[in-house]
C-alpha cells in the first residue's frame, strides 16, 4: 500500500504554531479597530448558488470560481466578500439601517494557478458603509481613519496612505479625447510603478496615443505635493470638463476631513496614478503601501461604488469600503523576515508536577490561575525534570510553576522566569494576581 500524501494542497497556506499565533493577533488587531470604528461583524454562507455568485463576474473570475452540482443545484465557493454582501443587502433590506456599517474577516477561494504569494484560499479584512440612495462624502474620509489606526497598531513601521478620485482620471481622459481607450490607459497607468518610463511611454504609443496626449498625461500624474498644493496644481491645469471638477471638489474634501479626523500627512498623499478597478469604483480610491517594504506592493486598498446591488435589487445602495488581504499580507511579511514570534502557546504559564503524586495539587493550581483570566497550561506527561524544562523553552513559555511534595503540602510555589532564569517562592493566591505577563 502507497504511503498516503499528507502535504497541504498548493494554495493552501497552513502555519506553524508560533506563526498561527502571530496570524491571529494581527487578525485580532483588524477586527478590534473595525468594530472600534462602529462596523457590526457580519458573517455569510462560504457556498452561494452558482448565479448569484455570477451575476457580476465574468472572465477571469468565472474561470478561477470553485463551482460544484450538489442534486439539482449549482453552487460556488465565494470568491470574494463583496458579492455575498451584495446578496446580504438585497436579501435583508428592509430590516438594515442605513447607513449600514459592517466587517467581515473570513476566507474565499479562487481557483488560481497556485504560485509564490498566491493563494487559493486565503482570508481577506473587508468593511463597507452602505447608504440608501445616497451617501455622504465624509465616509470617504472615515474610511483612511480606519487604516490609520489599523497599521499604527500593527507596527510594521511607516506607511503611507494613497488617495486618489475616479472622476478626476476620468474627466482628464476626456479633456485628452480618449474616452474610448480609458480602460487601456488606466491600466498601464496602474503598471506605472512596476515598468521604467520609457517603457511607460512606449506602452502609450502602443495604443496611439500622440505626443501632445502623452506629455499631458505625463505632466498630470507627475503632479507631487502635500494635499493644498496638488488640489491647486490639479486646479491650474485649468480643465473645463465637469467630470474632472467634480472629483477635485470631492478630492479636496475627503483629505480636508482626513486632516481633521487626525491623519497627519506625513501618512498620506494624493497619489494621481492609482488607477483601480475601472468598471467599479467611481470616485475616491485608496492604496496603502508599508514605506521599508515597497516590493510586497499595497497592503489595503478600496474605494467608494454608486450602486452595490443592481444585479440583485432595484434600490441604488452606493457605499464606500476597503480590503485588506491577509493571508498574502502576511505571508509576504513573514518571507521579509518582519514578523517574529517565539512563543508557540496562548499560555503564559506551566504548571509541572514534579511526579504523579503532585497531579492532584497542579490541577487545583493550574484551575485557580485560569479562573483569575491568565491563559495557563499543566504539563500532565510524564518525563524528566530535564526534559520538561526543555519542553516549556521550545514552548516559549513565559513562567513555570514546578510543585513538588513541599509546594504541596505548604502552598508556597517555585515560580521560574524561563527568560532569566530566576527563582522565587511565591503563595498560591499571589502567583494568580502576578504572573499573567
Amino acid at each position: 500500500m502507497s504511503e498516503i500524501n499528507t502535504r497541504a494542497l498548493p494554495g493552501f497556506m497552513e502555519l506553524l504554531p508560533e506563526e498561527q499565533l502571530e496570524f491571529n493577533r494581527i487578525k485580532q488587531i483588524i477586527s478590534t479597530e473595525y468594530q472600534k470604528f462602529g462596523f457590526t461583524p457580519l458573517d455569510t454562507p462560504v457556498i452561494e448558488r452558482s448565479e448569484t455568485l455570477l451575476a457580476k463576474a465574468g472572465g477571469e473570475t468565472e474561470k478561477q470560481i470553485y463551482r460544484f452540482k450538489k442534486g439539482d443545484n449549482d453552487l460556488s465557493l465565494r470568491f470574494d466578500l463583496t458579492v455575498p454582501l451584495a446578496r446580504y443587502v438585497a436579501q435583508h433590506f428592509s430590516d438594515l439601517t442605513f447607513p449600514f456599517k459592517r466587517c467581515h474577516i473570513d476566507k474565499v477561494y479562487r481557483g488560481e494557478s497556485p504560485q509564490k504569494g498566491r493563494f487559493r484560499e486565503f482570508y481577506q479584512c473587508d468593511i463597507d458603509v452602505i447608504g440608501h440612495n445616497e451617501l455622504s462624502l465624509n465616509y470617504d474620509a472615515e474610511i483612511p481613519g480606519v487604516i490609520y489606526s489599523i497599521f499604527s497598531k500593527l507596527n510594521f513601521g511607516k506607511f503611507t496612505i494613497k488617495v486618489n478620485n475616479r472622476k478626476v482620471l476620468t474627466g482628464v481622459m476626456e479633456h485628452l479625447e480618449l474616452s474610448d481607450i480609458t480602460a487601456d490607459v488606466l491600466r498601464i497607468i496602474d503598471k506605472i510603478d512596476k515598468i521604467s518610463r520609457d517603457e511607460f511611454i512606449a506602452e502609450l504609443e502602443k495604443i496611439n496615443l500622440n505626443k501632445s496626449q502623452i506629455d499631458s498625461l505625463m505632466n498630470f500624474i507627475g503632479i507631487r505635493g502635500n494635499s493644498v498644493d496638488v488640489i491647486k496644481a490639479l486646479r491650474d491645469l485649468n480643465i473645463t470638463n465637469q467630470t474632472f471638477n467634480i472629483g477635485v471638489d470631492e478630492l479636496e474634501k475627503v483629505t480636508d476631513l482626513m486632516k481633521l479626523m487626525g491623519i497627519s500627512e506625513d501618512y498620506f498623499v494624493i497619489d494621481l496614478s492609482i488607477a483601480r478597478g475601472l468598471d467599479y469604483y467611481t470616485g475616491t480610491i485608496y492604496e496603502t503601501n508599508l514605506d521599508e517594504y515597497p516590493k510586497i506592493g499595497s497592503v489595503c486598498s478600496g474605494g467608494r461604488y454608486d450602486d452595490l446591488a443592481s444585479f440583485y435589487t432595484k434600490e441604488k445602495l452606493p457605499g464606500v469600503g476597503i480590503s485588506i488581504g491577509l493571508t498574502r499580507l502576511f505571508y509576504q511579511l513573514n518571507e521579509a523576515g518582519i514578523i517574529t514570534n517565539n512563543q508557540k502557546t496562548v499560555a503564559n504559564i506551566l504548571v509541572m508536577p514534579l511526579t504523579d503524586s503532585q497531579i492532584k495539587t497542579s490541577i487545583e493550581v493550574v484551575k485557580s490561575i485560569r479562573e483569575s483570566g491568565v491563559d495557563a497550561d499543566i504539563l500532565l506527561q510524564e518525563m524528566s525534570m530535564k526534559k520538561k524544562f526543555k519542553y516549556a523553552d521550545k514552548k516559549g513559555i513565559k513562567y513555570v510553576v514546578v510543585i513538588g511534595e513541599e509546594e504541596a503540602k505548604s502552598g508556597i510555589l517555585t515560580v521560574q522566569s524561563m527568560i532569566t532564569g530566576d527563582k522565587s517562592k511565591i503563595a498560591t493566591i499571589i502567583i494568580i494576581t502576578n504572573q499573567g505577563g
